[in-house]
Formats: structure tokens, sequence, C-alpha cells
């Protein structure tokens, strides 16, 4: 599609492949609208993006640069009678500033140390690898270096250039993970745990094989006297054979981190999927669940008293918990089963704030820790009502998929808008990355925009568009309130915040607001979720921005993980980090904007834990444009479609599936969804591969045993 021109005409034109314009998209294309949709950058989803650690390089490079002045070009030629032109921004860099890169491993692999100096090489190498560290944190010069072997990878950004091959850039985004071992895990329950728990154990198991043989040889030599002593010797062996182990374990290095790039999936923004959220709701009703798989997370957990702590949310944590006593459980289960149903007493206290509330329950300081910032998430000076609204949603999505209310998708959220941009290339969207609108053609009679001028110069006829905020200068925006920003922080480290036995931990980390600063968001990433390589774990941090990124986040890493300034702490290494602020899209008004009024703004990401705020954007945005029509129905099964050119009954959906060369039917982007989701699984067990695409029905008619159990307790007590 590079040098062909597009068609002349659309019903909507849409700029910006973000999550809420791929919804919106896939609703258009989805009821029979023809859809353009475009983007200038060279990858998918906008701020929701996820980049390997290549890419991210690259993508790096790109934010610190100076942006440079783009020439205007004057299309005033294309003008007819009537017509008056509105110049779009041309620029990406107004939502995301701050950038700031750390590496605190050193740059090349290092040799393993003779067995006998164990613990000085694990103490010098860190010291030289820190002060490097330093110096490479803090000159630029030697940023540029990874961006090296950065061309392949940016090259699999830009490879979806072709507007009908939306799969491309999923599967350039996937490729490092292997896709094929996704579908076995879908066909079959059983299965996913063992490859994904495997490897793991053949690094831990390994010792006592060696060590068993021995005993064995002798226990079935004869039982003589002679035969004795030497079990007793091998019984003394054990202990030096325990070394190698953590010998074995290599420091990852800068150089490890670029050649395994691939295997890291790295969102720019982090979120969860709350099990009975709006985009789970949606993915369910559309069906585009068929594209995505999900892992259950597994644990949350809060930081406080400078300690991570495992919050005992569903009725099984409750009991199994160490931490709260008798009395305390006893407590939490009377609350949780009173805040089901809204009562009187309740509503007294609307307008107060929430923690007053959980006071005069007669909750100590434990339980108000708990059920504040890790089960409502909101401040002490929250009000009630929204606590406790807070509190029931986060106890409705226990149990449906597993022992916490979340989900995360396998490769991480950019998967989330790429799914939705195939449904409407399915159904005959036509996709341009690395092309854009350079202005919007007003008819001043009217006051609506009858079409759009690419950045080829072609005119395109178009009913409505539906805009991106970055593509619209600020001098047409409605600027009631000062725009506001997050500040990101993205970790990879060595170990998990807390080590258990699994290494398939997905952790939320709750960590209340300090004197004077915001609660943060922390979301623990293992390899299972196929977003970093082995041995690693990715961390994202999130939180309403005060000062810079660095400046709100860079205390609490320190805080609690191992860094040049916490040498001493026993918590994993930071290998490497970036922090970053990032436009808060809940600040941008969606009406009242100087543009016509057949132009639709949307926004980017929200400091919301979930995806309500997206969903919510896509859906008024489609109900503005077609009131009448539903909103994403259900695609209709592969075996249901009829394709152009076939001959046969034709009452059931005919899909254009000549923009994509996809025809949903092939097995490499279908999973069989009958059987992945393990719903009697509460016990924390992470092997579970979640696929929603048949077993997540809203009708509630596959539930869980862990569900069941949740409702008998709160309509028992």
């Amino acid at each position: 599609m590079a040098t062909e021109e597009l068609p002349s005409e659309f019903d909507v034109v849409i700029l910006g492949t973000g999550l809420a314009e791929s919804v919106a998209a896939a609703a258009f294309s989805r009821v029979g609208q023809k859809v353009l949709h475009l983007d200038r950058r060279s990858y998918y989803a906008a701020n929701w993006a996820s980049f390997t650690f290549n890419a991210l390089l690259t993508w790096i490079q790109q934010q610190q640069e100076e942006p440079q002045p783009q020439e205007v070009q004057d299309w005033s030629s294309l003008l007819e009678e009537g017509e008056e032109l509105i110049y779009l921004s041309q620029s990406n860099s107004a939502s995301i500033r701050n950038v700031q890169v750390f590496c605190f491993t050193s740059e090349e692999d290092e040799e393993e140390a003779p067995d006998t100096t164990e613990e000085e090489d694990s103490a010098d190498p860190q010291v030289e690898t820190e002060e490097e560290a330093e110096e490479a944190s803090h000159k630029e010069g030697e940023e540029p270096e990874p961006p090296q072997p950065l061309p392949p990878p940016a090259q699999n950004q830009s490879e979806p250039e072709p507007p009908q091959t939306l799969p491309p850039p999923s599967q350039s985004q996937s490729e490092p993970e292997p896709p094929q071992t996704l579908l076995p895990p879908a066909q079959s329950q059983s299965e996913p745990e063992p490859p994904q728990t495997l490897p793991p154990p053949a690094q831990s198991e390994p010792e006592p094989p060696q060590t068993l043989p021995p005993p064995a040889q002798n226990q079935s030599e004869p039982e003589s006297p002679q035969t004795l002593p030497p079990p007793a010797q091998n019984q003394s062996e054990p202990p030096q054979t325990l070394p190698p182990p953590a010998q074995s374990k290599k420091k990852i290095s800068y150089a490890h981190l670029v050649r395994e790039g691939r295997r890291f999936n790295i969102d720019l923004v982090s979120k969860l999927m709350f099990s009975r959220g709006s985009l789970v709701d949606l993915l369910i009703k559309s069906n585009v669940s068929r594209y995505a798989e999900f892992k259950n997370v597994t644990r949350i957990l809060t930081y406080r008293q400078g300690r991570v702590e495992q919050v005992p949310c569903s009725r099984s944590d409750v009991f199994a918990s160490r931490q709260l006593s008798v009395v305390e459980k006893r407590k939490l289960m009377r609350f949780l089963t009173s805040c089901a149903e809204e009562t009187e007493e309740q509503r007294a206290y609307n307008g107060r704030p929430y923690l007053e509330f959980l006071s005069d329950q007669k909750l100590g300081d434990n339980l108000q820790h708990f059920l504040l910032h890790s089960i409502a998430m909101v401040t002490e000076a929250t009000p009630t009502e929204q606590g406790l609204a807070a509190t029931r949603h986060f106890l409705r999505c226990l149990g449906r998929y597993g022992n916490t209310p979340f989900l995360f998708p396998v490769y991480g959220l950019g998967e989330i808008p790429q799914c939705f941009c195939r449904m409407c290339a399915v159904f005959g969207g036509i996709y341009c990355l690395r092309h854009s609108v350079s202005c919007l053609l007003l008819d001043t009679h009217s006051n609506r925009c009858k079409a759009v001028i690419d950045s080829r110069g072609q005119r395109i006829s178009c009913s409505h568009v539906v805009l991106e905020e970055g593509f619209v200068g600020a001098e047409r925006k409605r600027s009631s309130t000062p725009p506001r920003f997050l500040s990101r922080a993205v970790l990879i480290t060595d170990g998990s915040i807390l080590p258990t036995d699994s290494e398939q931990q997905v952790s939320l980390v709750t960590v209340p607001p300090a004197a004077g600063g915001p609660a943060v968001k922390m979301v623990e990433l293992s390899p299972s979720t196929m977003t970093c390589s082995a041995g690693t774990y990715l961390v994202h941090l999130t939180c309403p921005s005060v000062g810079s990124a660095h400046q709100d986040l860079s205390p609490l890493v320190t805080s609690m993980f191992r860094t040049p300034e916490s040498p001493d702490h026993d918590g994993p290494s930071v290998l490497w980090c970036l922090f970053f602020n990032m436009a808060d899209g809940s600040g941008v008004e969606a009406e009242g904007h100087d543009l016509p009024e057949n132009v639709h703004l949307s926004s980017g990401p929200d400091a919301e834990l979930g995806h309500e705020h997206a969903v919510r954007q896509a859906e008024s945005i489609f109900q503005k444009i077609l009131p009448e029509e539903e909103f994403c129905p259900p695609a209709p099964n592969p075996e249901d479609i009829i394709y152009d050119g076939d001959t046969g009954d034709t009452e059931g959906d005919t899909v254009n599936t000549g923009d994509t060369g996809d025809t949903d039917g092939d097995t490499g982007d279908t999973v069989n969804t009958g059987d992945t989701v393990n719903t009697g699984d509460t016990d924390g067990d992470t092997g579970d591969t979640v696929n929603t695409g048949d077993t997540m029905n809203t009708d509630g008619d596959k539930t869980s045993p862990g569900e069941e159990e949740e409702r008998q307790a709160v309509s028992e007590e």
C-alpha cells in the first residue's frame, strides 16, 4: 500500500491506534461502516504499545531527540468553494517527557569466578558494575550504543505498513516467544503448567540426583559393616555440592539483555484487567478474546513498614493467612459480607472519609490498611460511597478466573489494541502505519468536516473523523484544567520482590502514599507472561505525577530494590530502569473543543488500574455517530463466515478478508478456548494460562468452585 492510493471515500476516518480508537474502529467496521484507520507512527497502539527491549531503546532515543520543526505544506489548491483547512499537529512528543534511563549492571558478560572466592566475586563485580552504571547513567553518549542492534526491531515494528495485514505487527512483536506453544495449553488444561514450570526445576533440582546415586548404590550393596561408612561420608558431601548452583547463576549483563531483547514485551502503560470489568465483558461479547491469551494475577501484595506482605483477599486466603489473628479473620469476613449490599448504616457515611467508616467498624490497623489500600485501592480522604463501591467491585471480580480479581494478557497490554484492529480489518477496515492526515476540510456552511487530506496530498471524503487528542493543536483544545501527567518507571530485575517456590507469579503491589506523595501501583511480571526473558522480572510502577518520574519513583525503587544507592539491600537487584512522564488521558475534555461537530476526540491512558475510561470513550463515540446500532456485536464463528466469491446461502455475515489475508480460521491465530481455563484453581497455582474466548461468559453458567464458595460465604454470613 506504500505506493498505491487509498480509496477516496470512507464512512469513518480514525487517526491513532490507541485502545479507544481501536475499539471504536472495530465497532464501526463490525456494523458495516467503511473504516480507514491511520497512524503516523511505525507501530500499533500509540501510548498503549508494547516493545521488545531493542525496539524500546529506539523509542527512547526518539523521545530524547529534540523535535524538529516540520514544514507545513500548503494544500489550499485542493479547496473547493465554501471550504476551509484545519491543519493538524504532526508532533508525537507532547505526551511523553522527562525520559531518563539507568543501567546498573555490567555492559559485557562476566566470566564466572573460582569456587573458593565466591563471596569476594559476588561483591567485587557488583561494586565495579555499580560504578560503571553510575557513569553510564550520566553519559548520554553511551546510550546510543544499544541502537546498533536496533534497526532489526525497528523494522519489525514498521513491517505492518501494508494496511491489509494487521497480523504482522502482532506476530512481529510476539515472534520472540513461541506462539505455537500457546496452542497446546489452549487445547489441554493439564499441559500448560508443566512446560512453564519445567525450566526452573531443571536448574534447581540437578543437585539431588547427583547426591542420591551414591546412597542408592550403597543401599543396594550387601548389608555388610564395610559398606556403612561410605554412606555416612556421602551424607557429609552434599554441603560441598550445594555451592555450585549459586555459583552457576551468572550475573545478567546489559549485553545479555540486548541479545535476549526479543523475549521482552515492555508496555508503555501499566494496567490490569478486572475479571468483571468493562474490557473483559467487551472481549467476551465481541469474540475478540479469541485473538489473545491471559494469565491470572496470582497474588496481591502491599508494602508497608519496609516490608512486602501478601494481602488476603479471597475467603481461602483469609483463613490461610498467618498475618491475621482469628479475631481479625472473623472481623474481615463479617465486613466483606456486609459490603455485598448497601445498607442504611453505610448511607449515613456518604460524603465522609472511607477511613472514618472503617474505623467505626472496629477494624484494626491491619485490616484498615488492607481494605483501604489493597482492596478498595483508594485514599484515606475518599468518600465512603466511593470506597464501598470500589470494595464491592473488587469482591464481585473474585473467583471468576482465579483467586484474585485481575487478568493480564500474555505478551503484554499492547496486544489488546491490536486484537481490536484485527477485528476491524477482518470486516473490511483498511490500515496504514507511517501515514497520517495533514488537515481537515471544513464545510463552512454546515460546520462539518467533509473530507481529509492525507500526508501525500490525497483528498479523502468521509462522514466522521475520530482523532487521538495528540493530533489537535493546543490552540483548538479546551483547557478548563491544566494537563495532568503520570509518572512511570519500568525496571528489569533479577528476582521477585517476594520470592516463592513458583517462578511464575504475577503480582500487584500496592504502596500507600508516603508523606506528601501519591500512592503507587506496582505490577511485577514473570517470564510466564512472555514479557521478559528467563531469569528476569519486569516491574512497572505508576503514580500521578508530582514532579518528574525519577523524582516521584526513584526513592521507592531505592527502598524496595538493590541499586547503587542501596547496595546493602537484600531485595532483587535492578539491572536496568526507565523513567518517564506520560500524559494522563482522563484530563482531556471530550467536548467543547474548537472542532467541527462530526470530529470526535479521544485520549490516551488514564491513571486508573483498569480500562473503563478507554472503553467508555469508545462506546460514547460510537453512540454519537450510530445511536441505533449495537456496540461491538459478536463476530461470527469462522465456520459461519461466507467469503466474497463464494456461492450459497447468504444469510450469514459476509466478511471481506481480502484486506488482511487472514480469515480467522487459521489455527495460528484462533485459539481453542474450550479447555484452557482452570476455573477450579483458586489456590494460587500460577501454571494456568487463561484464554477467555469461550469460557469467559457473562451468563455465569461456568461458575468456578472458588466463585461458588465466595457466594456461599457471603450468603451464609
